[in-house]
This record gives C-alpha cells, sequence and structure tokens, in this order.
C-alpha cells in the first residue's frame, strides 16, 4: 500500500511537470480554452506543450491569452482629453487583454494613428489588423471574440493605466558657451 501512495505521488510530479493545454471550437461556435482534451466533434483544435515551471514554459501570462496575442496583437491610441478613451481601457481590463497602449500626443503619434487606424479618431482600437474607430462596446468584444481572447471573468482582470507624457524637451536651449581663447606660442588671441 506504502509502495502505492508513493507511486502516485512520482507520477503526480511528473505529471505536473509537464502540461498539455488546449483551444478548439465547439458545433456551435464556441471557443474553449483547458487543459483537458476536447470532446468528439470539436474543431479547429489546437495543442501545445507547456513544460510547467521551468525556463522553457515561456510566459506567465495563462495559455489563454498567448496564441491570440501572439496572432493578434491589441493596441489601444487613446488621448488624455478623450472620455471614451476610458471606458475602452476599462472594457480592456476587465476582460483581462494585455494591450499596448498610444497616448497620442504628439505629431508624430498622430501621424503612427493615421498610418494605424486609417484616420485621427481616439479612441482607435486595433485588434491584429482590425480597426475600430471610436468606442462602441459590443464592436470592441466581438473583435476580442472572433480573435480568440477569453471571455470577461475566464481570466484575471488588469489594472492597465494610461501611459504618462514623456516629459518635455526644453524647446529653449542656451547657445554653448564660447570656449575660452587658449594662450600661448600657436595660439593667436582675438586681438591678433
Amino acid at each position: 500500500m506504502r509502495r502505492l501512495a508513493i507511486a502516485l505521488i512520482v507520477m503526480g510530479g511528473a505529471a505536473s511537470a509537464s502540461a498539455q493545454h488546449y483551444r478548439w471550437t465547439d458545433e456551435k461556435g464556441k471557443v474553449h480554452f483547458g487543459d483537458t482534451p476536447p470532446p468528439a466533434g470539436a474543431r479547429d483544435i489546437r495543442r501545445k506543450d507547456v513544460a510547467v515551471g521551468s525556463a522553457s514554459s515561456g510566459e506567465s501570462l495563462p495559455f489563454a491569452l498567448r496564441q491570440p496575442m501572439k496572432d493578434y496583437p491589441v493596441t489601444l491610441y487613446s488621448s488624455p482629453s478623450c472620455e471614451s478613451c476610458s471606458p475602452a481601457r476599462a472594457l480592456l481590463n476587465a476582460r483581462g487583454v494585455p494591450f499596448k497602449e498610444v497616448s497620442v500626443r504628439t505629431d508624430e503619434q498622430i501621424v503612427e494613428l493615421n498610418r494605424a487606424a486609417g484616420g485621427n479618431v481616439v479612441p482607435a482600437l486595433l485588434v491584429g489588423s482590425s480597426v475600430i474607430k471610436g468606442f462602441e462596446e459590443d464592436a470592441y468584444q466581438r473583435a476580442l471574440d472572433i480573435a480568440g481572447y477569453p471571455k470577461p471573468g475566464e481570466v484575471p482582470a488588469r489594472r492597465q493605466t494610461e501611459p504618462k507624457a514623456a516629459p518635455e524637451k526644453s524647446a529653449e536651449k542656451k547657445p554653448a558657451a564660447a570656449p575660452p581663447a587658449k594662450k600661448g606660442r600657436y595660439y593667436s588671441s582675438p586681438e591678433g
């Protein structure tokens, strides 16, 4: 009996050192994530072996986020005076979606926004190559669903805040002081 208990403990430790994670779509089109194999009839099955607790497992993010982040990275363009930007950020945080936020403040960032979103409307959400101008909760949720991000409550919420403004560089630069005139055998003085 004691040997059986020891064997079970050893097997349990070995099983926890390597884990398999699955992503699949059921017959109704709902995407599922988990560590149990998908049922018969599942479509679009993706399996990933993950070495738990080792450097080879990569990131500390849940598996459910790693694949969508790789295939459909999320970027939110906002600005400090934008009223709709806070609810957009709150939706992404509540859903646990890691995202890059660009707070548009400079001419270069306006050019970047125009290039990425095809206009200068904030908030602008990019999910992979999909662009949503303005804030419409249903459109944001749909884009995240299509990209395969977990539903609200499936992963921990985030607390990402608006990026702080970069310190302003002084527009007026003081002219450099002229170096003192050198005197000596090979230097001439300003007087001649």
